[in-house]
């Protein structure tokens, strides 16, 4: 390589990092406003954070990029860099190839309007108040549309945007995916219906003080692995983990106080997308590929770490005595087996993230449905609480009270986060298909759960998984770790297996 090339491979390194620098600030304003930021100083903060954000869109879609993407990526130049500089050049020019196709102002005016929702999604929720949000939920549907066609539509409008989130996924796909899930998971859930041994979970309902479940939480997130001098753990509406660097992965989760579950499955969750990012190779420092490689591959990993090993037997015959002791009273009457069966009770049930694994997917395939209306069907924003209403009925048989808990339960959309649903399902399949394969290469996987011995299971999920960032592919590491492409029959065994032997079907 001569020294031109190595200077122009300098200069898209460090505008890369420059890049990288700007999003970071912006995160950090997005985490702090969704973990106590005085509400006033939001209007104000979703400005900023609009600011910044189309500061890098600009460096980002620069006459700088386009010129250094166009030596960069020249057949015969592109050969003569090292695999992570080759993959950043694809990967910074499928970007930019899609993002200068949007205007600055318009970028911006989205920005602005999506930072400022998710503030005011947590007033709507609290209050039911779909009324009140649509308004702003309408907007950010059309400003979504109006990207989606600078972008240029993809098979459907609807697979251009879960692009964004699984790269080359289609609709017609998924389709397929999770009608095979549901022929197979339906009649298991109808089963457990109709069985006489539900677990009591009455004991899950009793006053759990706060300060014991963050106790708890904190103790089983230093137990998986997850390094505090490289995060935090903090509360917020809706749990979540943000990748500022791979030195700061800061999680977020909620504590209902007559709830145990709540709090103490979520932290297992974004623990798992944060070991994810705590765990990049440091080669991805400062580049586009110092993140998960997709959010289905990144669900895979909260999954795996929240139901895989957290609602198996194994993992309570280990802990379940540490949480009998931050409560004594509320749990000392209640045997492994209660608690083990109460965890993983299946039932129809209204919230998402409060979900049972089983019934859980169903909870994804209604807000699937309901989004490729939005943008294939023409489905009207002011007519999501019907069509939600609906689907519940016919999917669990159960109907919302009221918005709050139905409609207006998830961030995702005052966010702009449409297509990233699929994801959560993706990532139960991903996770049971890697689980089938380290049950494979380390045959003693469950003897290491119910020891609490995490590190041997954490090493594999690093040299597989975690190091290679954005990297890989998921289509890559799929087949790479498994041998074979995304198979759904994997979660369900998995679940047939699980679910027959707790309910004795």
């Amino acid at each position: 390589m001569d020294q031109q090339l190595k200077d122009k491979l300098e200069q898209f390194r460090a505008l890369n990092k420059k890049i990288k620098s700007y999003y970071e600030a912006v995160g950090l304003m997005g985490w702090d406003l969704r973990t106590g930021a005085p509400r006033k100083g939001a209007e104000t903060r979703a400005e900023t954070l609009g600011l910044l954000s189309t500061e890098a869109f600009k460096l980002a879609t620069s006459e700088e990029m386009a010129g250094l993407l166009a030596v960069l990526n020249k057949p015969g130049v592109l050969e003569q860099l090292d695999d992570i500089d080759r993959r950043t050049v694809l990967d910074v020019q499928e970007e930019y190839d899609r993002s200068s196709k949007i205007p600055a102002d318009k970028y911006q005016a989205y920005t602005v309007l999506t930072a400022h929702a998710e503030t005011l999604w947590e007033d709507a929720k609290k209050n039911a108040d779909f009324e009140g949000f649509e308004p702003y939920l309408t907007q950010i549907v059309e400003k979504t549309q109006e990207i989606i066609d600078y972008w240029g539509p993809r098979a459907t409008r609807y697979d251009t945007l879960l692009h964004m989130y699984e790269p080359d996924l289609t609709s017609e796909k998924l389709d397929e995916v999770f009608g095979r899930l549901k022929e197979r998971l339906v009649p298991l859930v109808e089963a457990i219906q109709a069985s006489p041994n539900k677990p009591d979970t009455a004991f899950l309902k009793q006053n759990y003080e706060k300060d014991g479940q963050r106790k708890f939480g904190l103790f089983l997130l230093q137990q998986m692995g997850y390094n505090f001098e490289a995060g935090r753990l903090d509360e917020s509406v809706h749990p979540f983990a943000t990748g500022l660097n791979p030195g700061d992965v800061r999680i977020t989760t909620n504590f209902v106080l007559d709830d145990v579950t709540n709090s103490l499955f979520s932290c297992l969750h974004e623990g798992g997308h944060a070991l994810y990012e705590q765990n990049l190779d440091k080669v991805l420092y400062g580049t586009p590929l110092a993140q998960g490689t997709s959010m289905g591959i990144h669900e895979s990993q909260s999954r795996f770490w929240e139901n895989m090993i957290g609602r198996s037997r194994g993992f309570w015959e280990h802990y379940y005595g540490d949480l009998q002791q931050y409560f004594p009273e509320q749990l000392k009457n209640v045997s492994l087996d209660q608690f083990y069966r109460a965890v993983n009770k299946v039932e129809n049930s209204l919230i998402r993230t409060e979900a049972d694994e089983l019934t859980y997917n169903l909870h994804i395939i209604i807000r699937y449905e309901i989004e490729k209306q939005l943008f294939d069907e023409g489905l009207s924003v002011k007519d999501l609480p019907r069509v939600w209403n609906e689907k519940y009925e016919q999917y669990l048989g159960i109907v919302p009270p009221n918005d709050g808990v139905g409609v207006l339960q998830d961030v995702h959309w005052s966010g702009g986060g449409f297509g990233y649903f699929p994801s959560y399902s993706l990532g139960n399949m991903y996770a049971a298909q890697f689980a089938f394969a380290i049950k494979k290469e380390i045959p003693e996987f469950d003897e290491l759960v119910s020891k609490g011995e995490f590190a041997k299971i954490r090493e594999w999920l690093i040299a597989k998984i975690y190091r290679y960032g954005k990297s890989r592919k998921p289509a890559e590491l799929i087949k790479e770790i498994t041998g074979e492409e995304l198979n759904p029959d994997y979660l369900a065994d998995y679940l047939e297996k699980k679910y027959k032997a707790i309910y004795n079907l």
